[in-house]
C-alpha cells in the first residue's frame, strides 16, 4: 500500500514543529513514520529537537528542497520509502520554502507509485501574517495558495488578529479549512481530515465561507519588520520565482559557550537593539547553568524554554545579515 504523505508547511516560526510533535502523538502513535526536515542553514534544530523525542528523521540542510536541492530531494524521499516502507511520511520544508515545489517532487514519477500526498497544512501566524505577506509575498502567497488545511497559531495570544488573518487566508485561498481554536482544543483527527468534521455543522463551520470565529470587528494593522526595517527591495509581488537563498540570508553559530538564561536574554536584547541587517528568526540549543535549552525568536517574542536534546548551535534567518557580528555577539566560533 502506497504510503501516505503530509506535508506541514508555513512562514518562519509559525509553529511547524508544534503541530508535527502534535500530530506524533495524537494520531500516528502507532504508525511507522519517518520525518523529512528541511532546514534553510547549515544545522537543523528541528531536527535535533524530533529526534530527541524518537522519531525516524532524515534532514536536507544548506538549502531549499524547492530550491537547488529538489533532486536530492527526491532521491532521499525514494531511499526513504525503499527502506522503512513507513506508514507516513510528514515532510517540515523550511519556514522560506514554496509548498509549490514540494508538491511539486512530490509528484515525481518515481515517487508516484510508493507514495501520495494526502494532507497540505500551513501553519500561519496571526500576529505577522500580514506583515509576512507585505514584506514577503512570493513565499508567503505561495504556502497559503497550495494548502488544503490552514492551521492558525497565536490565536489565544493575539485574539484581537484572528479575524483579520482569517480573512487574508479566506482571499488568498478560498477552498482551504481554516482551523482558528486554540490547539489544546483541537483534536489531531480535525487538522488532518477537516472535511469529515465539517461534515454536517452546516454554516456555522469554522471552515469555508461560514468561518465562525469568535473574535469579531477586528482590524488590519500594519506590522513591520524588526528594528523598523522595511523590505521594498526584497517585496516579492508573486510575479517573480526567486530562490529562499537570492532573498534570505542564514548565519549559523557553534558555540562552546554555557550561558545563564539571563545573559541569553540580554544578548538577545542587545541583537535586537543594534545588530546589522533584520533577523526574522533565530533558533537553536544551547549550554546554559540549567542544563541544555531551546531557544526560540521571532522579532519582539524571545522563548527559552529546557531541552531534552543537547546542542551547541544557534541559527539565524534574516536579510542582510552580519555574520562577524553574531559570530561576536554570541560566543561563536
Amino acid at each position: 500500500m502506497a504510503a501516505e504523505i503530509y506535508v506541514i508547511s508555513g512562514f518562519l516560526g509559525a509553529g511547524k514543529t508544534t503541530l508535527i510533535q502534535k500530530l506524533l502523538k495524537e494520531a500516528f502513535r502507532n504508525e511507522k513514520v519517518v520525518l523529512i526536515e528541511n532546514d534553510f542553514g547549515e544545522i537543523s534544530v528541528d531536527a535535533a529537537l524530533l529526534k530527541s523525542s524518537g522519531v525516524e528523521v532524515k534532514e536536507i540542510n544548506a538549502g531549499c528542497i524547492c530550491c537547488s536541492l529538489s533532486g536530492d530531494f527526491v532521491k532521499a524521499l525514494k531511499e526513504l520509502l525503499d527502506r522503512f516502507r513507513p506508514d507516513k511520511i510528514m515532510i517540515e520544508p523550511s519556514g522560506v520554502g514554496k509548498l509549490s515545489d514540494i508538491i511539486k517532487a512530490c509528484s515525481d514519477p518515481r515517487i508516484k507509485p510508493l507514495a501520495t500526498v494526502k494532507g497540505k497544512i500551513t501553519v500561519a501566524d496571526v500576529k505577522r501574517c500580514q506583515m509576512y505577506l507585505d514584506n514577503f509575498g512570493e513565499f508567503f502567497e505561495d504556502q497559503i495558495k497550495h494548502a488544503d488545511v490552514v492551521l492558525l497559531s497565536r490565536t489565544e495570544r493575539f485574539p484581537d488578529k484572528v479575524d483579520s488573518a482569517s480573512k487574508l487566508v479566506r482571499e488568498l485561498n478560498p477552498h482551504a479549512a481554516i482551523i482558528a481554536k486554540a490547539w489544546s482544543r483541537i483534536p489531531a483527527a480535525e487538522i488532518l481530515h477537516p472535511e469529515q468534521e465539517h461534515h454536517g455543522q452546516g454554516e456555522h463551520s469554522r471552515y469555508g465561507q461560514g468561518c465562525s470565529c469568535r473574535h469579531h470587528g477586528a482590524q488590519v494593522h500594519e506590522e513591520h519588520c524588526p528594528s523598523g526595517h522595511h523590505h521594498h527591495e526584497g517585496h516579492c509581488d508573486g510575479k517573480h520565482n526567486h530562490g529562499a537563498e537570492d532573498i534570505f540570508d542564514t548565519v549559523t553559530i557553534r558555540t562552546k559557550g554555557i550561558f545563564s538564561i539571563e545573559d541569553l536574554q540580554a544578548r538577545i536584547a542587545k541583537m535586537e537593539q543594534g545588530a546589522k541587517g533584520t533577523i526574522l528568526r533565530a533558533k537553536g540549543i544551547l549550554r546554559s547553568t540549567r542544563g541544555c535549552v531551546n531557544l526560540q525568536y521571532l522579532p519582539g517574542e524571545l522563548k527559552i524554554t529546557k531541552s531534552a536534546a543537547s546542542g551547541d548551535m544557534l541559527c539565524f534567518i534574516g536579510r542582510n545579515l552580519n555574520q562577524q557580528e553574531l559570530v561576536s555577539l554570541f560566543g561563536g566560533e
